[in-house]
Formats: structure tokens, sequence, C-alpha cells
């Protein structure tokens, strides 16, 4: 649709930044109804809409050509046509999730909260799809940092709800190629890269690794400084082969990640982070003094 209006020299997909929503919709309906007046498309606005009505009119100004019409209505009714396929598949995907064997009874112990739940939730995230995951892994995959619904969605669409073919949390990562390889001649390291690989799963954890940039939280520490000392493809994929292992001890232990045991790993990068930088004061001749003891 943006480029049918682009063609008609109409600027509202720049004024609204959600084509796809009530407004945007509701004023493309009312132009392929025959309404050419600006004024009456910009009082279709939402109240939700940041934009003024006045700023509406201004970007509805265009050249309304007849074949120009024709396509935008052809994009418009793709466009439907492919939320209402992505629909169906979402009861499709939801019918086969409901077909796997359950780990644990959602009504007998209850999914805890979201650890990092988005303010919008995306469109093709089915409302139940947390919970419905919890209940075939058996633990909440999202408690992880770094790991939302979708991604463990992905994670169960390529592996399966169990992974008893990988014997060891280092055949699992290898498996994502996640692991070093090294390239070894005369006993020389060549190379210790890891392997190129297109596996969906792996892809999906070093997405959940690189979303970990900001987070307050020992993995998000733990990305800095590889990132600091690796540079950011490397980091992106220490922390996915991290988070690899998590997962798989998650799953076939079944037991619910805990928190408490990486703020213990958080208070010894602490603890060393302040002895480095007191050795390193010392060395430049100062003395660093807690902030508590300064008057």
């Amino acid at each position: 649709m943006q480029k049918s209006l682009d063609q008609m020299n109409l600027q509202i997909h720049h004024v609204i930044s959600d084509l796809s929503g009530t407004t945007g919709l509701a004023i493309v309906d009312a132009i392929l109804a025959g309404e050419r007046d600006p004024r009456r498309l910009a009082q279709l606005r939402d109240w939700r809409i940041k934009a003024s009505e006045e700023t509406i009119m201004k970007s509805l100004v265009g050249d309304y050509r007849e074949e120009h019409l024709y396509v935008l209505g052809q994009s418009l009714e793709f466009y439907r046509k492919y939320q209402t396929m992505i629909q169906e598949l979402d009861i499709e995907v939801k019918e086969r999730m409901g077909r796997l064997p359950a780990k644990v009874d959602p009504q007998q112990k209850p999914l805890g909260k979201e650890r990092n739940p988005r303010k919008t939730p995306r469109r093709t995230e089915p409302t139940e799809l947390r919970r419905e995951l919890y209940r075939t892994y058996g633990v909440d995959l999202t408690q992880v940092p770094g790991i939302n619904p979708l991604t463990a969605q992905v994670l169960l669409t390529e592996v399966g709800p169990n992974l008893d073919r990988f014997p060891t949390a280092a055949a699992f990562s290898s498996w994502l190629r996640l692991c070093p390889e090294p390239r070894i001649s005369g006993g020389k390291v060549l190379s210790s890269k890891t392997r190129p690989t297109k596996n969906r799963a792996a892809l999906a954890l070093r997405l959940a690794a690189q979303a970990l940039h900001r987070s307050q939280t020992f993995l998000g520490d733990y990305f800095r400084r590889m990132k600091a000392r690796l540079g950011p493809p490397a980091a992106i994929t220490a922390v996915a082969h991290k988070l690899a292992r998590i997962v798989y001890h998650l799953i076939t232990t079944q037991q619910e990640y805990d928190v408490t045991v990486f703020q213990e790993q958080e208070r010894r990068t602490a603890d060393r982070k302040r002895s480095r930088l007191h050795a390193q004061a010392k060395e430049l001749g100062f003395q660093l003094v807690p902030v508590e003891s300064v008057p």
C-alpha cells in the first residue's frame, strides 16, 4: 500500500507510523469508497494518533488517478488476504501444539509472571503461546534473560519438546554450531571459528543474545565483557552458546531458572572489578574511597 500511496503523492504513511492500524485502514477504505475530501478523511483519525487533524489533512492532498486507485485496492486486498492466512496459520499452530504431550499442568502448577513483558505484544505472538510452551516443556524458558515466547517456539519447532537425542549440553551446542571448531595443523591452531550454519534454532539464540546488550543481568554483563574483549560477532556467539547450555539444563532436568545462581556469579564479577580498580588506582598513586565513606 505504501508504494501505491507514494505514486498518488499522498504522505499519510509518513504521518501515521502504522498504516495497517485503525486509522490507516479506515482512511484507505474511505479513499477506495470514493471519498476525496481531506477534512472528512482526517476525521477518521483515531484518538490515539499523535498527529493532529490538520497534519493528516495536508498529507492527504495528492493525485487520485484511476490506475493508482486500482493498484491501491489490489494492495489492500492482498494485505487482508495475508492477514487472514496468518490467523489461520496461528490457529493451526495452536492446534498442533495442543497435541503435544504435557509435562506439567498449568492449572495445578500455575505459570509465573513473565520476566520481561513487552509493553506492546507483537501481533504474530498468540496470547496463550507462553502458557502452551510451559505446558509442553515443563519449564518456563522465558524466565531466562533474552528468551521470549517466540524464541522458545522456534526452539520447539526445530528440536522438539525433548533433548534426549543430545547426551550432553556440549553435544547440543555442537549441533547448533555454537562451539568453536579449531583447525590444527602440525600442532598449531590455525583457526578456532565456529562453523557457518543456517540452523533456525541457532539463529534464534543469536538474536536472543544480541538482545542482552543492555540487560542489567549477569548475561548482559557477560555480553558486554565479551564484546569489549572479542568484538560483537564473537560476543553474540559466546552468549548464544551460554544460552544453549542453560536451555539444555532447564529442559533435561526440569528445573526452573534460578536467578540466585547467576547473582552469585554477578557478585564475584563485581568483586573482581573492584580489585582491578583498586590495583590500577594504587599503581597510579591514588586510593579509592567508597561513596558511603565520603562526607
